[in-house]
């Protein structure tokens, strides 16, 4: 089954802080605003892992989103939003950076399901420590909680 094969994009999970859709704003301001991401709480320090195979397409920590990376894989775009570490350009290529987590990759690398990005931080607009994850399927947003669904659904059943 399809869905056997990806990962759970963050280690040492503690709960979902903010659900795909519309919300109350974190950060003041009142009104509501669309959240195109699961919020993943995890202590800060965990890793981050990369859901499904793709190539890196973007690396960035000049958002709101800090330091980032986001994946393509086939119709598939993974975001990885809030990790430690930042971006370095050497030899006109850009990489993201995490000396203490032990990450360094390129943008336009391949990288397997399952391995590490980075860490869980606090880069960018946040209000604690989380991975704020999102994904886009043929270039529409996707709740990434149906998504995880799924997985679970077809992981157990084997």
């Amino acid at each position: 089954m399809f869905w056997r094969q990806a990962s759970f994009p963050v280690e040492n999970f503690q709960a979902y802080t903010s659900a795909f859709g519309y919300r109350t704003s974190p950060t003041g301001g009142g009104g509501s605003q669309f959240h195109y991401g699961l919020d993943l709480a995890a202590p800060q320090g965990s890793f981050v892992r990369n859901w499904w195979n793709g190539k890196v397409i973007e690396v960035s920590d000049h958002t709101t989103c800090g330091t980032s990376a986001v994946i393509r894989s086939g119709q598939w775009e993974h975001r990885y939003c809030h990790m430690s570490g930042r971006v370095e350009v050497s030899n006109g290529k850009r990489y993201l950076v995490d000396p203490d987590g032990g990450i360094r990759y390129e943008q336009g690398q391949d990288l397997p399901t399952g391995v590490r990005l980075g860490r869980v931080g606090m880069t960018g607009r946040t209000t604690g420590p989380h991975l704020h994850w999102m994904l886009k399927y043929d270039g529409n947003w996707v709740d990434p909680g149906l998504v995880l669904r799924a997985m679970y659904d077809a992981q157990r059943t084997g």
